[in-house]
């Protein structure tokens, strides 16, 4: 039988005692707010200020920063990072081993293959014609192509 509390110390020497989440077992923190019917995999953690909706799948050694809120339905991979204040819509899909930064805004319906890396403060769009990627202005650049001239 697996203990319902489980103390974690970190660097600093602070202990948080975490709960485990009925249906999957992972770690919800001091704080957080998980619906019933979302499934937390084992070895997840879910801190304090973040909100998982209703008929959620989080896979196993996930981890969701403070304040972040997931949307209902949404299914997250496993080895996921969603980083703080991170905005995640309904019906998301996020593939294994992905990385969210902080504050990033993820549209309803968007789709994320796995490895996905979105910087702090990016977004994620879902058009009418499929799911794009809108990184954030200055973080990268669109090289257009040349017209058979090559770069000395």
């Amino acid at each position: 039988m697996t203990a319902k509390f489980v103390s974690v110390e970190d660097d600093a020497g602070k202990v948080t005692r975490y709960v485990r989440h009925a249906n999957g077992g992972g770690l919800v923190g001091p704080g957080a707010v998980v619906a019933e019917s979302a499934r937390i995999g084992a070895m997840t953690y879910v801190e304090g200020g973040a909100r998982i909706g209703p008929g959620c799948r989080i896979g196993h050694g996930s981890w969701i920063d403070r304040d972040a809120t997931v949307g209902e339905r949404t299914v997250i991979g496993d080895g996921v990072r969603i980083g703080r204040g991170a905005v995640v819509g309904n019906r998301v899909h996020i593939g294994s081993h992905s990385r969210i930064g902080s504050g990033v805004t993820i549209e309803h319906g968007a789709r994320l293959e796995a490895d996905a890396t979105v910087p702090d403060g990016g977004q994620v769009m879902s058009g009418p014609h499929g799911k794009r990627h809108r990184p954030v202005p200055g973080k990268s650049r669109t090289h257009a192509k040349g017209r058979g001239r090559v770069a000395a």
